[in-house]
C-alpha cells in the first residue's frame, strides 16, 4: 500500500521535528517536505503535490489562513491546522474551517490535558481521513466557495435584546449546572440586538443561483413549489407517498447529478428582529448534527434562514470546549437567526439555534407548564464524543407534540445514526445529507444505509427544505 504524502508547515524546527516523526513512525504515512512560512507552504503543494498538509496558523510573511485560501485556489489539498487554544487562535481556527481547512488539531497544552500522546493519536485519526478524502476528490466541495466575507461590528450591535448579566464568579452557582469546560468562566456568549445593516444580495443571486430565500416567515408561503424529485414537494404535497416510503425505508433522494458551483451564500440584509415570535410557544424543533465539514455547512444553511425563523434549531457539531463558543460567535455575526452557544437551563426560543458546548453533553428537557429547556451536563462520552448527536436526539423521542427535524450532515462515523432512527420511528422527519455535497460522506451514510433518513438532500436545498416543512 502506498503511503501517504505529507507536507509539515511550521516555522519552529523543533515542532516540525517532533510532528514529522510521529507522522511517520505510524507507518502509514512519510514527509514529503517541511516548509517554515505561508510562502514557502504555497510553493511546496504546488510542487510536490501532497495528500495532506499540516500547518501551522501563526507564522511570519503569510500567516496559515492566507496560505490556506492561496493552497486551496491554486491546488485543492486537505489542510489540517494545528490550532492554540487561545481566543485569537479558536477565532483563526474556526475562520479557516470557513475558509476551506479540513480539519484541526489542537496543539499539546498539558494544562488543559493534552498530552503529545493524545495529540498525535488525534493527529494521525485526521490525517488518515483527509488523505482519504483528498484521493476521492471531494476537495472540491471545500474548494469551491469562498470563504464568508467579515462582516463589520460595532459597539451598537447588541444594544438592544441584551439578556441579564452573567453572575459574578464568586456567586453560587445554580443548582445543577454544571462547571464550565477548560477555562470558559466569565465568558459569555454573543446575544442578538440591533445590527449594521448588510449588503442586499443582487436579484437573483441567492445561493445556488436560486431566488433570494425569504426574509420573513410570511415570504415562506410565497415559494414556488421544490423541483420534483427532490423530497421536499414530497413531504408537502404528498402525505401518502411519504407514509409509504416510511413503511418500505426508502429515502426520497434527489435528482441532483451533482453540486452545483456557485459563490458562498451572500447574506441579505437583515430584517427588524422580531422578539414577539421567539417569544411565541415553541411548537416545532429542528436538530442538527455535524461534525468534519461542519462549520462550512453551517454557515450556508442558517445565513439562508429568516430572522422569525418558527423554531429552536439545537446543534452538536463535534467540536472540542471553548471552539463551539468560538464557532457560535462567528455564525452569530452572518446570521439573520440568533446563534448562540448554548447554557444551561435556559429556554429554547424561535429563530434562534443553540449549539451544544464542547465537552457536555446537550439534551432537551419539557418542563410541566409545557416551556422546553436545555440541559447540559459532564456525562459519559458516546460513539466518543462529547457532545453526542446520540444523545441530543435520544431526547426528543417522545416529544410527539412538536412537529419535529432532525437531520445529518457531513462528518465521520455514525454518531446520530441510530438517534435519527428512533426519531423517524416517532414520527419526526429526518433528512441526511446527500452524498455529493458532504466533504466526509459518514455520519449520513450510515443513517441512510439504516433507513433512518426519510428525505436526502444536497446541503444546498436543505434551507429552502426546512422552509417549507417547518413554516
Amino acid at each position: 500500500m502506498d503511503k501517504y504524502r505529507v507536507l509539515l508547515v511550521d516555522d519552529s524546527p523543533f515542532m516540525r521535528r517532533v510532528f514529522g516523526d510521529l507522522i511517520t513512525l505510524s507507518g502509514r504515512f512519510e514527509i514529503a517536505g517541511v516548509a517554515g512560512d505561508g510562502e514557502e507552504a504555497l510553493r511546496l503543494t504546488r510542487e510536490l503535490a501532497p495528500d495532506v498538509v499540516v500547518m501551522d496558523l501563526e507564522m511570519p510573511k503569510m500567516n496559515g489562513i492566507e496560505a490556506l485560501r492561496e493552497i486551496m485556489a491554486a491546488r485543492p489539498t486537505p489542510v489540517i491546522l494545528m490550532s492554540a487554544v487561545s481566543e485569537d487562535g479558536m477565532r483563526e481556527t474556526i475562520l479557516a474551517l470557513q475558509s476551506g481547512a479540513f480539519d484541526f488539531v489542537r496543539k499539546p497544552d498539558v494544562s488543559a490535558g493534552l498530552g503529545l500522546e493524545k495529540v498525535s493519536k488525534i493527529l494521525l485519526e485526521r490525517l488518515l481521513i483527509a488523505a482519504e478524502t483528498g484521493r476521492e476528490g471531494r476537495l472540491r466541495l471545500l474548494a469551491r466557495t469562498p470563504a464568508p466575507a467579515p462582516v463589520p461590528s460595532s459597539p451598537d450591535r447588541h444594544a438592544a435584546n441584551v439578556p441579564a448579566p452573567a453572575p459574578p464568579a464568586n456567586m453560587p452557582r445554580q443548582r445543577g449546572l454544571p462547571p464550565k469546560p477548560e477555562g470558559d468562566a466569565g465568558e459569555s456568549g454573543p446575544s442578538k440586538g440591533s445590527r449594521k445593516s448588510l449588503p442586499s444580495p443582487k436579484a437573483g443571486g441567492g445561493a445556488q443561483g436560486s431566488s433570494p430565500l425569504p426574509e420573513t416567515a410570511a415570504q415562506m408561503r410565497s415559494l414556488p413549489p421544490a423541483s420534483a424529485g427532490t423530497g421536499a414537494a414530497a413531504d408537502a404535497g404528498a402525505p401518502r407517498e411519504r407514509k409509504r416510503a416510511m413503511r418500505t425505508g426508502a429515502a426520497v433522494r434527489s435528482r441532483e447529478t451533482g453540486p452545483k458551483e456557485t459563490a458562498a451564500p451572500s447574506i441579505p440584509e437583515r430584517p427588524a428582529k422580531t422578539p414577539a415570535r421567539r417569544l411565541q410557544p415553541v411548537t416545532r424543533l429542528v436538530a442538527v448534527g455535524v461534525s468534519t465539514g461542519g462549520p462550512r455547512a453551517l454557515q450556508e444553511l442558517l445565513t439562508a434562514l429568516p430572522a422569525d425563523f418558527p423554531a429552536p434549531l439545537l446543534i452538536v457539531q463535534h467540536m472540542p470546549p471553548r471552539f463551539t463558543r468560538s464557532l457560535a460567535q462567528r455564525l452569530d455575526q452572518s446570521c439573520r437567526i440568533r446563534v448562540r452557544e448554548a447554557e444551561h437551563g435556559e429556554p429554547v426560543e424561535n429563530g434562534t439555534a443553540y449549539i451544544a458546548p464542547g465537552g457536555l453533553q446537550m439534551t432537551l428537557e419539557k418542563e410541566s407548564a409545557g416551556r422546553y429547556r436545555i440541559h447540559l451536563e459532564d456525562g459519559p462520552p458516546r460513539n466518543g464524543h462529547k457532545p453526542s448527536v446520540d444523545v441530543l436526539f435520544d431526547s426528543l423521542v417522545g416529544l410527539s407534540e412538536l412537529r419535529r427535524v432532525a437531520m445529518l450532515l457531513t462528518g465521520m462515523g455514525s454518531d446520530g445514526a441510530r438517534g435519527l432512527k428512533r426519531l423517524r420511528e416517532d414520527g419526526a422527519l429526518t433528512v441526511a445529507e446527500s452524498e455529493e455535497t458532504c466533504v466526509v460522506y459518514g455520519m449520513p451514510r450510515s443513517a441512510i444505509q439504516m433507513g433512518a433518513a426519510a428525505h436526502v438532500l444536497p446541503l444546498h436545498e436543505i434551507a429552502r427544505w426546512l422552509i417549507r416543512n417547518v413554516a
